[in-house]
């Protein structure tokens, strides 16, 4: 028995597979014990029986046992797993527990049955170890014995196979939602066959509310919500399977062939699921999702091609359709990896220390002093080339690029203006633009007032610009809110870009500004006479009455700056004064040209005026 022990020992320390195992030590019991059958029975969580190790019976009689639920009447070997205690039925033929199986093993020849549990050091069922005797009689003392010695071999093989299964599991299947994980998609990708375009599709499925549903109700929220729309969408896809991605992204790969659907449809139906409000603890949530899909093409080679068009796809929808599905076409992923290697440029721009700050002044149109510059946002490329912000304007779409952008130019823009007043400069103010992302943060003014403070910096010289997409951008109501609040700081806010989108003067009595810049557009076709001079001195006239400056952008002639002054323009920039320059240029002009503090009264009211 000894070197049976060591044997089996070493399979399991091997790694040797549980049924290899199993089948192992019943071979060499029935050996030992002349005439006796052995088996061994796995049992899972829900308390299903398996077969692992019975040679000697026929596969029909196995079969018969495989997914029988444990109860006290199951034969020997349910009613040992039930109540966890050997079980010996010396007379098959008249024992109660064998009612439905008994013409069955005693057609083998088997009269009696000894089976002993199998468990785990904390006492829970494993599985069962049993012999089958030819006679009707119970186990003699040395049986008993080696059954002993073979349910803790048993146990130790089947502790090790829990391990290992629940490892894997771990590793395949994702813990919240019970779904196959990343990792098990990228197996069932690896598997696809590329070979029939139209076989197969990809959706992605993107939640779009989670994080707000985290932040207002808690993680915990959110995860009931997780869980209860995978369980949606697996039901609304099924016989097709879903995989959990990570975050709020589910993957579905849909066999379009097999079962007889189109993306659009499936997309659909999963839409229309979702659209049922779900109880999470109480709390009742109105799920929201985006898809996007691509369908396996000529195109494609590989199967990770068809999920990348898909995730293309995903993006394309959530800035263009949210809360809709978009399928992949050809010639989408261009834009999109455009879009991509412009916010990879920027974040690499970004670690390295390469943006930099530029300045534009801000003039008085009758004496040509400059009241105060705009900062604009500057690239540089490790060759030196300098990169308008035009250029990677596609990167702050990206929110935590955005973020990091503006942290940037605070930190350059205080530095600047320290070193302005150090040499005695008259700064008046400085435009720092503003992005949506800054004011979804909640929080802008303590990131305002944590940059410009370290560096000595009174906010009074600094202006917020916020153009008109941001300012009314999906009549977003955070915005306004911080905007009312920045003000209640103390901070001045200049709408920049006025006349581009669909901002109107109503607009400024719900969420006023203490400046507006008509865009170039107007003032490139300012002519005597003309629709747009009448229209920029209406904005001025009116502006005035609310008690809002104005700033004429882009003049690029004289002509130009003459017909603004005569209509009531004081403020104006562009070309034809200065286009963006380095600190050092911007040091020298404002060393030039800046309006002086101190001049007379009535030079100390234009500047109040014009501020």
């Amino acid at each position: 028995m000894l070197r049976l022990q060591n044997s089996i020992l070493e399979m399991i320390a091997r790694g040797e597979s549980l049924e290899a195992t199993t089948h192992r030590l019943c071979r060499q019991i029935e050996k030992m014990l002349p005439g006796i059958w052995c088996s061994v029975l796995r049992v899972d969580r829900s308390g299903l029986l398996h077969p692992l190790a019975g040679s000697s019976f026929p596969d029909s009689y196995l079969a018969m046992l495989d997914g029988l639920m444990t109860g006290p009447l199951v034969g020997a070997c349910g009613s040992a797993a039930y109540l966890a205690e050997p079980v010996a039925a010396t007379d098959i033929a008249t024992d109660p527990r064998w009612e439905g199986f008994r013409d069955h093993v005693l057609a083998l020849g088997l009269h009696a049955c000894w089976s002993s549990p199998i468990c785990d050091a904390t006492g829970a069922v494993l599985g069962t170890f049993a012999l089958y005797f030819p006679e009707s009689r119970g186990p003699s003392a040395q049986e008993q014995e080696v059954v002993a010695s073979c349910t803790a071999l048993c146990a130790i093989a089947l502790e090790r196979h829990q391990k290992v299964v629940e490892r894997e599991r771990g590793a395949y299947v994702d813990a919240l939602t019970d779904l196959p994980n990343r990792a098990s998609l990228d197996i069932a990708l690896e598997r696809l066959s590329c070979t029939q375009p139209g076989a197969w599709a990809i959706l992605i499925v993107d939640l779009d509310n989670l994080k707000a549903i985290n932040d207002t109700f808690g993680h915990a929220i959110g995860d009931s919500l997780l869980q209860k729309v995978a369980a949606r969408i697996a039901t609304s896809v099924a016989p097709d399977r879903v995989f959990r991605m990570g975050g709020d992204e589910f993957a579905v790969i849909l066999h379009s062939t097999e079962s007889g659907r189109v993306p659009d449809d499936v997309a659909s139906s999963i839409l229309n699921d979702l659209r049922r409000t779900v109880d999470c603890s109480g709390h009742v949530i109105l799920p929201r999702a985006t898809i996007g899909g691509a369908v396996l093409s000529s195109a494609h080679s590989q199967a990770a091609q068809v999920l990348q068009h898909a995730d293309f796809a995903l993006y394309h929808a959530k800035e263009n359709a949210p809360g809709s599905f978009v399928r992949y076409w050809h010639g989408m992923g261009t834009a999109i990896e455009s879009r991509i290697e412009v916010i990879r440029d920027v974040d690499a721009a970004l670690r390295a220390g390469r943006v930099d700050a530029f300045y534009q002044p801000i003039l008085r149109l009758d004496t040509r002093a400059i009241v105060g510059v705009e900062a604009l946002c500057r690239l540089r490329k490790p060759d030196g080339e300098i990169l308008p912000a035009a250029a990677f304007q596609e990167a702050t779409s990206d929110v935590a690029v955005a973020s990091h952008l503006t942290e940037q130019m605070m930190a350059r823009v205080a530095m600047d203006v320290r070193s302005w007043l150090e040499q005695g400069i008259a700064i008046q103010h400085v435009g720092l633009n503003i992005a949506s992302a800054d004011f979804h943060s909640g929080t802008l003014f303590q990131r305002l007032e944590g940059a410009f403070g370290r560096m000595g910096v009174p906010l009074k010289h600094i202006v917020l610009e916020v153009t008109e997409s941001v300012y009314l951008g999906r009549r977003d109501p955070v915005v306004a809110k911080e905007i009312m609040e920045l003000r209640n700081h103390g901070l001045r806010i200049a709408l920049d870009d006025f006349g581009t989108g669909f901002a109107s003067l109503t607009h400024l009595l719900n969420v006023p500004v203490d400046v507006i810049k008509i865009d170039k557009s107007f003032i490139d076709t300012l002519v005597d006479g003309g629709p747009s001079l009448a229209i920029v001195e209406g904005l001025v006239n009116i502006a005035r009455k609310l008690g809002i400056r104005v700033v004429a952008e882009g003049i690029e002639d004289e002509a130009q700056a003459d017909l603004l002054g005569q209509i009531g323009c004081e403020l104006g920039q562009g070309f034809l004064f200065s286009q963006a320059v380095s600190r050092h240029i911007a040091t020298d002009l404002l060393s030039r040209f800046a309006q002086p503090s101190n001049t007379g009264d009535a030079a100390k009211s234009a500047v109040r005026r014009a501020i």
